[in-house]
């Protein structure tokens, strides 16, 4: 799906064991808010520990899947 390219396109994958549930925190999100800041992002995706990226792919992988669902 859109979301799960955007993951793969702006490199927010890296070594997986997050990605399940980044990707199903950022659907919940988006379905709720299709386009959210930098903040609200990160806020909402505070539960998930990710090791390897730092999250700044992660909200830009977010934010890519918001605008193209918003057209």
């Amino acid at each position: 799906g859109v979301l799960q390219k955007a993951f793969q396109d702006h490199h927010g994958l890296h070594c997986g064991y997050c990605t399940s549930g980044m990707v199903m925190s950022a659907a919940d999100l988006l379905n709720v808010n299709s386009n959210p800041s930098d903040a609200e992002i990160r806020e909402w995706l505070e539960g998930n520990i990710c090791r390897c990226t730092g999250y700044h792919n992660i909200v830009k992988a977010v934010q890519a899947a918001g605008a193209e669902m918003r057209g």
